[in-house]
């Protein structure tokens, strides 16, 4: 089985990050063939300065491979250092309406915030469905925000196969059954990310232990008391019930039942002392990796030649069955 998903070279990776992506993909690399991108094409398509770029692009690698990614067991590669991802962007434009791209609910919440629109950033799902189908994908493990994204990639495949002839698997999207959409501590009706909504509830992967604790203390709740998940009328406390839930291994259920009766005070703490023990060996092994570039380099490298070498064949049925002369 073929495994593949890809995660952006921007901004510092947050605990949405671990429980969306990251830990699906150690989860998911036990399945199959796993390819790992650091999707470097699709960070320029916002606001970004070069010398970041180089940076983030070397501090994803190391988080992936902190967080338990296995270079021996999967292909962890850079977006950028593999040609086909771009060049199949292209050829599947073809097949890609206006209409579709226009009715992304990603592209029209970015396009309102910023001033300069891209026009990367209304083809993004584009490159993204090359991304997936030219390692004929079996699963993508992904968060829930890029449900709608994976449907075009479907719809993408079965359109080109329709047209050209069996080229691609349609693969299946994998999301988490707990903490698929992590939202912000202070601002719970908004998702965790680094570039939206109140900073002081964003968890970073990077945060040190007692910063961690004084997040989930603050943390926004309701006027309650009762540790029960209810996403409409107690959107907080369920916020921090599923991130219980992750960083614990267990159940809503379970962490209901838990603290039945316990009150919010004693539940927050406890939050974030699990988050706290589950990131303290990550971030270890985070900053080995980061003390040796050079190591990191090589193997995405690595990573590189091996994705180079599964992606090519799809390509090349892609050129000759639109009908492009090859040499």
């Amino acid at each position: 089985m073929r495994i593949f998903s890809g995660i952006r070279a921007s901004g510092d990776k947050t605990l949405g990050n671990y429980s969306g992506a990251f830990r699906q993909y150690v989860t998911t690399q036990e399945q199959g063939e796993g390819f790992f991108c650091i999707v470097d094409l699709h960070s320029i398509t916002t606001p970004f300065e070069p010398d970041v770029l180089r940076e983030s692009t070397i501090d994803v690698a190391a988080w992936l491979f902190a967080v338990g990614l296995d270079p021996d067991r999967s292909t962890v590669f850079a977006q950028s250092h593999v040609h086909a991802h771009a060049e199949a962007a292209w050829l599947l434009s073809a097949v890609t309406s206006f209409g579709e791209l226009r009715r992304m609910t990603q592209f029209k919440e970015r396009a309102e915030e910023q001033e300069f629109v891209s026009a990367g950033l209304f083809n993004y799902p584009v490159l993204m469905a090359g991304d997936i189908l030219l390692y004929q994908t079996d699963i993508v493990p992904i968060g829930d925000d890029q449900r709608q994204h994976l449907e075009l990639a479907r719809n993408i495949a079965e359109r080109f196969n329709g047209r050209f002839g069996q080229t691609f698997r349609v693969p299946e999207g994998v999301f988490p059954e707990e903490g698929a959409r992590i939202k912000n501590l202070q601002e719970p009706e908004r998702l965790m990310s680094t570039t939206r909504g109140a900073p002081q509830g964003v968890v970073r992967m990077s945060d040190p232990p007692d910063v961690v604790r004084k997040k989930f203390k603050t943390a926004v709740t309701d006027s309650g008391t009762d540790v029960r998940h209810d996403p409409e009328k107690k959107a907080g406390i369920s916020n921090l019930i599923e991130i219980m839930a992750v960083v614990s291994g267990t159940t809503i259920a379970d962490v209901e039942s838990r603290y039945d009766g316990q009150g919010y005070g004693q539940f927050k703490g406890d939050v974030g002392e699990a988050v706290v023990e589950l990131f303290t060996p990550i971030q270890k092994r985070y900053e080995e990796l980061r003390a040796d570039e050079g190591e990191l380099r090589r193997l995405l490298g690595i990573g590189a030649d091996k994705a180079r070498e599964a992606s090519a064949p799809t390509l090349d049925t892609m050129y000759e069955r639109m009908g492009f002369v090859r040499p």
